[in-house]
């Protein structure tokens, strides 16, 4: 892979840097992250890539997470290129079977995924997860219903859960 664009999307108070291929999403940022958590991600994911802003090329994934923060999408449809260990992986799929509007908790996900001992492990690959948003983290929490770790913030995660709770109610 030669190049991986970046753009940074702004939509009200929401600032999101966003990475991808021209086929695939690839890194979707946490609110008001700096840029180098995006090149350092890359770096360390795609070693030889180059980063190449091109907000044109990204305008589609950035329309329809702008569609998402306005209430008016519940589900992507752009192809995502997930890279991750093979358990990060069973879990990142497993957070894309949560409905909107849903939570679910970590021991949920780990009985899910068939390994029910591994909620430790579920937590740290979900704290992995390099698209936010679209691979839906923010819908996991504690055990009690409480609102726990999110690489975003739980500012950000409390956010999205309100936003889901309340579209999810249309």
């Amino acid at each position: 892979m030669n190049s991986i664009y970046w753009s940074l999307l702004q939509h009200k108070d929401w600032y999101l840097y966003i990475a991808a291929t021209p086929n695939h999403l690839l890194y979707v940022g946490s609110q008001n992250q700096p840029f180098t958590a995006v090149s350092e991600w890359v770096k360390k994911k795609y070693p030889k890539a180059t980063l190449v802003e091109n907000s044109a090329l990204l305008a589609s994934y950035c329309d329809e997470i702008i569609e998402y923060l306005e209430g008016k999408r519940t589900a992507f449809t752009f192809p995502i290129d997930y890279k991750g260990t093979p358990f990060q992986l069973l879990v990142w799929r497993a957070l894309n079977e949560i409905p909107y509007g849903q939570t679910k908790t970590y021991s949920d996900i780990a009985h899910y995924i068939n390994k029910p001992a591994a909620v430790r492990a579920v937590g740290a690959a979900i704290g992995a997860n390099p698209i936010l948003l679209a691979v839906p983290c923010h819908r996991i929490v504690g055990k009690n219903g409480t609102l726990t770790g999110y690489r975003g913030g739980l500012e950000m995660k409390e956010k999205l859960l309100e936003l889901e709770k309340l579209n999810a109610q249309l």
